[in-house]
């Protein structure tokens, strides 16, 4: 297992450790997934997050630690009614291209990712927009679809604001080789899905986010977590994150590097066919076997002996601290006896096989494999990229699958649940009634209406296993000595909060 050769990894190199020279005053850090797209509305991944944050800005800016809203690129906002929001923009802002910020650029944004017919990645964080209006160059009002109390979370998270002019010219295509944004980092160079290099915007405004210290970033993919180990110990590399637990235990006892963990919001579940999208007959629309498949998983052990660190178990199809993320919801405790009395109730006394799909954490996703194979659910294990699974997820072709969402950071419940369960692309269950309980309660202005609905939907979601929830991750980051960085529990690496020792 990858487990030991990282072990063995760290016993080969020990000797030969090496520090990163911060002469050069470049960060240099690993991603180990290929980013699609580094334009942000053209990706759903966590390392287009990461990017996202320092090469563009929000209208808004949550405090990481306390949820706070602050004025970003916006420095005042209000409701004007329940579904006209109305900011004033900050003025003297530019973005890289040395262009100016202003109102036009706040309306072609939204104007652009708000109309489906654009094809942003995740609707779910566009799609309550219905269209921006300007009232002058500094002053615009957004205009949603229907009430949506939730709009301030996305308008600080993955609601990033474009340049009108050179979006409209170079498009996503354009945007993700050369992306100009107002953040604290500018992008220089692009090569897609490899390499990545930012330098400190000098000209940064003086937001919440604060200003960057250290003058370059330089990314690369290495989807190998133990060539990133090589590099961090012969002084190649400055930061690497997401480090599996065992060797990111090793690496805390040498000494030689920080070793940090942190939460996150990120949520492993077995997403199941229980619509009958990848075939009308499979075993996943039949109730009893959802619920064996929840049963059938000792999520415990996993957490304690893979997962480690900060990370829970998890019995409802949202982070816990989101608002609305309702706890008091059906539970499904390791009964493997209990998962093959109930595949015998719906036919299977013998079991049966099917495809099972994951795109990461193959060692988490072999142990979930081997408890549906030890109460007769055979699997035929296909691990696959990201971009390659979620394709095949959205064309409903797939029966069964290890999935993870860290909802953008959004810290409320629609950000998870709504994106999963309201009859779009990724949706497996295709529920009626839970469509009309989240509808509620993602346009409700009420936050006990609210809850409540979220709360209904999520005790039928779990009354129907559709999912098989089953924990929280959390980040290992390993860095230099002299590199002085503090994680968040919102699994967003910022660049712009680094500095060297």
């Amino acid at each position: 297992m990858m487990l030991r050769g990282g072990t063995a990894a760290i016993a080969l190199l020990a000797a030969g450790a090496a520090h990163a020279d911060k002469a050069a005053d470049t960060l240099r850090v690993a991603f180990t997934k290929e980013l699609e797209s580094v334009d942000s509305y053209f990706n759903s991944a966590r390392e287009g997050v990461v990017l996202q944050r320092a090469i563009w800005d929000g209208l808004l800016y949550a405090d990481p630690q306390t949820g706070e809203y602050k004025g970003n690129l916006a420095t005042e906002w209000n409701w004007v009614d329940d579904t006209t929001l109305e900011l004033k923009l900050r003025e003297g802002v530019k973005f890289h291209d040395g262009s100016d910020f202003t109102a036009d650029d706040v309306v072609y944004t939204v104007n652009f990712v708000a109309d489906e017919a654009n094809g942003a990645v995740t609707q779910r964080n566009v799609n309550w927009m219905d269209h921006a209006e300007k009232l002058d160059d500094y002053t615009v009002r957004i205009i949603t679809k229907e009430p949506f109390p939730a709009a301030l979370e996305y308008l600080s998270g993955p609601v990033s604001m474009y340049p009108s002019d050179y979006y409209e010219e170079a498009g996503p295509s354009g945007m993700g080789l050369k992306p100009v944004g107002t953040g604290p980092y500018k992008a220089v160079s692009v090569e897609p899905g490899k390499h990545f290099v930012l330098e400190r915007n000098e000209d940064y405004f003086d937001g919440p986010k604060g200003q960057p210290t250290i003058g370059k970033v330089d990314i690369r993919t290495i989807p190998d977590v133990n060539t990133q180990m090589a590099e961090i110990f012969s002084g190649q590399l400055d930061l690497i994150w997401q480090v599996p637990s065992d060797q990111a235990e090793r690496l805390a006892e040498m000494g030689q590097f920080t070793v940090a963990n942190e939460s996150t919001m990120r949520v492993g579940y077995l997403s199941m066919d229980a619509a009958g999208r990848s075939n009308p007959d499979n075993p996943f629309t039949k109730l009893e076997v959802r619920q064996a498949v929840n049963y059938a998983i000792d999520r415990q052990t996993i957490v304690k002996e893979l997962l480690k660190g900060k990370s829970t178990t998890i019995d409802t199809a949202c982070f816990p601290s989101q608002f609305g993320c309702v706890q008091d919801v059906t539970e499904y405790p390791y009964d493997p006896e209990k998962a093959r009395e109930l595949l015998a109730e719906a036919g299977y006394p013998d079991g049966f096989t099917t495809e099972f799909y994951a795109y990461r954490d193959r060692e988490y996703a072999e142990a979930i494999s081997s408890y549906l194979n030890a109460v007769g659910i055979t699997t035929d294990f296909k691990m696959l990229q990201y971009s390659a699974l979620r394709d095949l997820n959205m064309k409903g072709e797939v029966p069964i699958s290890f999935q993870t969402w860290g909802s953008f950071s959004i810290n409320d419940a629609s950000a998870m649940v709504s994106q999963f369960f309201k009859h779009g692309e990724l949706d497996d269950a295709r529920d009626d009634e839970v469509l009309a309980e989240l509808d509620i309660a993602d346009s409700s202005i009420d936050p006990e209406t609210r809850t409540e609905h979220y709360g209904i939907a999520l005790q039928r979601i779990a009354d129907q296993a559709y999912w098989a929830p089953l924990f929280s991750y959390n980040t290992n980051y390993v860095f230099t000595k002299e590199v002085a960085y503090t994680p968040t529990p919102d699994e967003v690496l910022r660049f712009h909060t680094a500095t060297w020792n």
